[in-house]
């Protein structure tokens, strides 16, 4: 990502899946923070496009 601005965002997420995130971001040498940016990274397409349809 060439942006590096940060914004913060809460999520709630099942314990069991931050605890599995944390051990994983440590084996891995990262932050949680860089663990979930990679995934979503990984996960979403490299464009969005969104299109209005006009109704008539």
């Amino acid at each position: 990502m060439s942006n590096t601005q940060k914004k913060r965002l809460t999520l709630f997420l099942n314990p069991a899946l931050i605890k599995h995130a944390r051990a994983q971001a440590v084996i891995e040498d990262l932050t949680v923070t860089q663990l979930i940016e990679n995934a979503l990274i990984k996960y979403l397409p490299k464009e969005t496009i969104i299109k209005k349809i006009k109704l008539d």
